[in-house]
């Protein structure tokens, strides 16, 4: 019954194997006396060279020199210690380090905290000891740096409190049972490691989730999204005409709306199921047949997509109809500031999503197949009534802006718009890049894909440039140094995209804006009436994210509205109706 929130990984013994276990054989094989290492690093109790070290008092260097000297005194042979560490350790370690750091992996992937407590131990020239990128972990407590070291309870009490939880939601991953019966007394729950494997099929009894088989962006299937496993196993083998031996495993993708979205294990390939949900969430009604046509004929057309690899409509399979792709590997931003790029590159990242969209908007519908995928015209005019009517039907309170846009929207319809394929939510986190260059190597989240004006597009892939980086529902880059981060301004990356496309800068270009922060609240309007209702989902907002969108929305409005004005002839100033002027 409890609900943990953070998991502690103790470096020796878990992340390392044991020194003192390793030192054994290998003692043996160097003809060195049993016990010598252990003896050398653990004698003289509180000043030992192990505490000395884990305290402060010693540097990584002296550590290894005094541990050096002090065998050589117990055992009147010279002992290479950094062999012994670099050798044995770092060949032992290639069997126990990966499968932590999986579960490390998998741990954060189902929103608990990670934190490590680590001697920051070196082997010559800086090099740790552990091969193991820190950033894994959302807290680093070195002893060495702290002067604390185990099994004093301070230690732990100090990554607690850095972890911002209490005793009790957290857990305990350690070798010594000294360490581990300090954590206990504290209230931490605690899991001694012995054997690594055993000691991970504990924990995942106490988190109740698996912590093997970690695929970037995935979690393990929420609590109601279970899938039959045998009868999709069944329609893979027919589908595929392969019968693996090894047993289907299933993950669920976190990313953003993607709650129906799984990764499957099936055999040696990876491959994306997405599930249509039940109600279809979005207003248009069910998307997955639809998506598996326009996933098709892009495909065909040349667009960066997944492959696709199947329709299935019998709703007696899994519940509701499925298509199934492979996986396509890669790197996924969530956040617009691309944190995981050089500052010098984001510039490269943008421009290359920029070109994607332009290459989506300059599609010939003929040759694409796709001249039947949607109404030709009055796009906008049918977006604005279908998502008016969506937001009536999950309103929970008065929103005064959207009532405001409610109005203010059909009075200023564009007077032309083109006809393109539009994605219709296209942005940063729904594209794949390649690990390493500013390359598309697909683009997800087609379900709202129809045929419309490319500029709604547009500017729905340009919100993130107006949205603070703590916004919840949509990380943007608000009131950020953008020259600092290397990243262009809205109208720099707009003005990209309009030299792909060979096209002029809109003139109204607010009122687009105003329409996606529009449709964009009426999004998280439906995620908090869902909360509300019991059906919870990745992303749910709080009504405070719907109104600070629809109050950027009327912002845009408000600009479009003064533009309209200033953009009168004096003679027509009387007649045009001041409802029009946007306040």
């Amino acid at each position: 019954g409890v609900s943990y929130k953070a998991v502690v990984f103790e470096e020796g013994g878990v992340l390392l194997p044991a020194p003192h276990r390793t030192a054994t054989d290998w003692e043996a094989r160097s003809c060195i006396p049993a016990g010598t290492i252990q003896q050398a690093a653990l004698s003289g109790g509180d000043c030992s060279l192990s505490l000395r070290y884990s305290r402060g008092e010693l540097t990584a260097v002296e550590f290894l020199q005094e541990l050096g000297q002090q065998c050589f005194e117990i055992a009147n042979v010279r002992v290479p210690v950094h062999s012994f560490l670099w050798d044995l350790i770092r060949k032992e370690m290639r069997k126990q380090l990966p499968i932590m750091a999986e579960a490390a992996q998998c741990i954060r992937a189902e929103g608990l905290q990670t934190a490590l407590l680590s001697h920051s131990l070196c082997l010559g020239h800086g090099e740790r000891l552990l091969p193991l990128d820190q950033r894994r972990f959302d807290v680093v407590v070195e002893s060495h740096q702290e002067g604390v070291s185990r099994p004093d309870p301070g230690i732990y009490k100090l990554c607690l409190e850095r972890l911002g939880v209490q005793p009790q939601e957290s857990i305990l991953l350690d070798s010594s049972s000294q360490n581990l019966e300090v954590a206990a007394q504290l209230g931490m729950k605690t899991v001694k490691v012995d054997d690594p494997a055993a000691a991970l099929k504990e924990l995942e009894t106490h988190l109740g989730f698996p912590l093997r088989g970690f695929v970037p962006y995935t979690r393990s299937v929420r609590p109601g999204m279970e899938i039959p496993k045998d009868r999709l196993q069944k329609y893979l083998e027919d589908v595929l005409g392969a019968h693996p031996t090894a047993p289907l495993e299933l993950r669920q993708f976190d990313h953003g709306e993607s709650t129906r979205s799984y990764l499957v294990k099936f055999g040696g390939r990876l491959l994306v199921l997405k599930k249509e949900e039940e109600p279809p969430s979005g207003p248009s009604g069910p998307s997955v047949p639809r998506e598996y046509r326009v996933l098709k004929a892009l495909a065909e057309a040349g667009v960066p997509v997944p492959p696709v690899l199947a329709l299935c409509e019998d709703r007696s399979t899994l519940g509701s109809p499925f298509l199934l792709l492979e996986h396509r590997a890669g790197r996924i931003h969530r956040a617009a500031s691309l944190p995981a790029v050089p500052p010098r590159q984001r510039g490269a990242w943008y421009g290359a999503m920029a070109n994607v969209l332009a290459r989506i908007h300059s599609l010939e519908l003929g040759a694409a197949k796709l001249q039947d995928l949607g109404e030709h015209g009055n796009y906008i005019q049918q977006q604005v009534e279908t998502w008016t009517k969506q937001y009536r039907a999950v309103e929970t309170h008065v929103i005064p802006a959207m009532e405001r846009l409610i109005q203010w929207l059909p009075l200023h319809f564009p007077e032309s718009q083109k006809t393109t394929v539009v994605h219709g939510d296209f942005r940063m986190d729904h594209l794949v890049f390649h690990p390493d260059r500013p390359e598309v190597l697909a683009v997800l989240g087609w379900k709202f894909a129809t045929l419309g004006d490319p500029l709604c597009d547009l500017a729905n892939n340009c919100m993130s440039f107006f949205l603070p980086a703590h916004f919840g529902a949509r990380r943007g880059v608000r009131e950020c140094d953008l020259g600092h981060l290397g990243i262009p301004t809205a109208e720099e990356y707009s003005q990209m995209y309009c030299g792909h496309r060979g096209v002029e800068h809109p003139e109204n270009w607010n009122f687009y804006l105003a329409f996606a922060f529009f449709r964009r609240a009426v999004m998280l309007q439906g995620r908090h009436r869902g909360s509300l209702a019991g059906r919870p989902a990745p992303g749910d907002s709080s009504p405070k994210d719907a109104e600070f969108v629809a109050d950027l929305a009327w912002d845009f409005a408000v600009k479009e509205g003064f533009r309209v004005f200033e953009n009168l002839p004096p003679t027509k100033l009387l007649l045009r109706h001041s409802s029009t002027w946007a306040g």
